[in-house]
């Protein structure tokens, strides 16, 4: 497993970060299993969210045998200080845990979301506090959609954070908008020394009917085609700006992504492979969301 600097935090992150909205519906057995596998294989950094149905509870019994070795990211889906207060306290008990590595203000996607989130009484007040009261370590921010490299980037000017998490893979670089929004944000990234992390690696498309019924529990249809998978891996993870990439939301999907990590091909072999899919598109056409 490669380690990569997670911008000024200074954490070896491994390049796999552990998707633990996989754990949102499982039992604690299935969650066991998958938990074991990640650490097997050398993941150090695990990234959930208060929103991810159980997945918090599934990781909390871990926590004291494993918090002093792993990198621990929460999220906050809520918009006001003291909503989002009342969320990382009970993340923190459901989590086994007294303390955070990182504290992401989940999902803003929009400018309007992002107002609400870093504007007065808004959820950064409280993501700010947790820090001063050493409950957190820093503070990151994530999003999803076609405008979230650009909300990002315009996060990063209103306030340090010291992380973000932003969509990216071969077929949203393919559009000239998004993969410019995607340059700037990478290149303020860069000047503040945030850490870059990436979703949506090994997503292939929207459900064609929908997430309900799917085969997956993520809610847009991954690649499952070893090759492809490893293709998408390959071609993100050759971006030596990005420090890791979230594994995707299904406990099924992790051992194929861990396998493309071990073994790579080339940004080019990649395109090559993933080129010859006419349904390859972006998942943010329609999000269920």
């Amino acid at each position: 497993m490669e380690y990569r600097r997670l911008g000024r935090l200074d954490h070896r992150s491994s390049v796999l970060l552990y998707g633990a909205a996989a754990l949102a519906s499982v039992e604690q057995e299935v969650a066991d299993r998958s938990i074991q596998e990640a650490l097997d294989a050398g993941i150090n950094h695990f990234d959930v969210a208060a929103s991810y149905g159980d997945a918090e509870l599934r990781l909390g019994p871990w926590m004291p045998r494993i918090r002093d070795r792993i990198f621990l990211a929460t999220k906050t889906g809520e918009r006001s200080a003291d909503a989002a207060w009342s969320q990382i306290n009970a993340s923190l008990e459901r989590l086994h845990t007294e303390r955070l590595d990182l504290l992401q203000l989940h999902a803003v996607g929009d400018l309007e979301d992002l107002d609400r989130a870093v504007g007065p009484g808004g959820a950064l007040e409280a993501a700010t506090r947790a820090v001063e009261e050493g409950l957190v370590g820093a503070v990151g921010i994530t999003g999803h959609g076609a405008e979230a490299p650009a909300v990002h980037l315009e996060a990063l000017r209103r306030f340090p954070f010291a992380t973000v998490l932003t969509p990216l893979n071969p077929v949203l670089w393919r559009d000239g908008d998004y993969r410019a929004s995607y340059e700037a944000l990478a290149e303020e990234v860069h000047r503040q020394d945030a850490g870059l992390m990436i979703i949506k690696t090994i997503s292939r498309r929207n459900w064609p009917d929908g997430p309900e019924g799917a085969p997956y529990t993520t809610w847009y249809e991954p690649l499952d085609d070893e090759g492809r998978i490893r293709a998408a891996v390959s071609w993100v993870l050759a971006h030596k700006e990005i420090t890791g990439l979230a594994t995707a939301g299904d406990i099924h999907l992790l051992g194929a992504t861990i396998a493309a990590e071990q073994n790579r091909i080339t940004a080019e072999e990649a395109e090559a492979v993933l080129s010859d899919d006419p349904a390859y598109s972006s998942p943010f056409v329609s999000m269920p969301f």
